[in-house]
């Protein structure tokens, strides 16, 4: 398995300070090869480790797999016989299907790797881009106490081990929405690749769908992220950073709840207010309100 880290010399410049040369600690990135039946995917920029959650959970999020028993092995595997790559450098890892699980339609490879800072950047089309989940997400009935779900950014924080040797991980981890216990975190370079191994270890661990639960990420939640959630049957993503446009509107269509800017005591809620308990009948009709006329302004 690869590095987690590495060392680098760095020169430190402090303005009227004298200039010193040390050793820092950076996070590793390196490509990972997802391929399945032997038939070449994905290349995504990742963190090593965790990849073999990694690669089950960008399956689902692709919409290929939803249940454990659709993913039967994974392996790392040497690049092409006769090539410079023909080693193991346990960045290829060929995924095999259970028995009667199709294959991923060819329209799904990716034509060109995808990097760390974007989940969606190998789509062929605006389409191809919302992808239906196996699960309703709008019927879980989780309601989230916001005292609780306001302890959740300390206990990620806490849990983020490399970040605190590098300074250069996004984290995500999942919550029991009821009594609030961290259930799983990963850190990766990329936030996507973070939130593949939660799912990914959700999907090994015979968890699907991951009904009552909140997907806790250390950083913004973007539209690929809200789409990840729901294709795993999360009912709430919660972000200490903002949400995008695109994320609130996929998030309401998708019967999500959408938190944003989760700091402190307190947090903005972008959609589905009424499964936080705290918030009153009155004020969850009052944001529905305003939501629905703010698309009419829009439009």
């Amino acid at each position: 398995m690869g590095r987690i880290t590495a060392r680098r010399r760095v020169t430190r410049i402090s303005v009227g300070q004298r200039t010193s040369v040390r050793e820092d600690v950076l996070a590793v990135e390196e490509p990972l090869e997802i391929r399945v039946g032997g038939q070449s995917l994905a290349i995504t920029m990742r963190t090593p480790g965790h990849d073999i959650e990694l690669a089950a959970g960008f399956l689902v999020s692709e919409g290929v797999i939803s249940r454990g028993e659709q993913f039967s092995t994974a392996r790392y595997c040497a690049g092409a016989e006769g090539t410079d790559d023909n080693l193991n450098t346990y960045n290829i890892l060929d995924v095999t299907l259970a028995a009667g699980v199709p294959a991923p339609d060819p329209s799904l490879e990716r034509a060109f790797y995808t990097t760390s800072s974007c989940g969606l950047c190998g789509k062929a089309s605006i389409e191809a881009v919302r992808t239906k989940s196996a699960y309703e997400v709008g019927a879980d009935t989780l309601r989230l106490d916001a005292a609780l779900l306001a302890t959740f950014p300390d206990a990620l924080r806490a849990g983020q081990d490399v970040f605190d040797k590098t300074g250069g991980l996004h984290a995500a981890a999942l919550f029991n929405g009821e009594t609030g216990e961290m259930l799983v975190l990963r850190e990766d370079v990329g936030r996507h690749n973070a939130v593949d191994k939660v799912v990914g270890w959700a999907l090994t661990n015979g968890r699907l769908p991951l009904r009552g639960t909140v997907l806790m990420v250390s950083g913004r939640a973007s539209f690929e992220l809200t789409q990840k959630a729901s294709m795993a049957g999360i009912p709430v993503l919660a972000a200490v950073s903002a949400p995008s446009s695109l994320a609130a509107e996929l998030a309401v269509e998708a019967g999500m709840t959408l938190v944003g800017f989760l700091r402190g005591s307190s947090m903005v809620v972008y959609a589905g207010a009424e499964r936080i308990a705290n918030v009153t009948e009155a004020d969850a009709a009052a944001a529905a309100s305003a939501h629905q006329q703010q698309e009419v302004s829009v439009a």
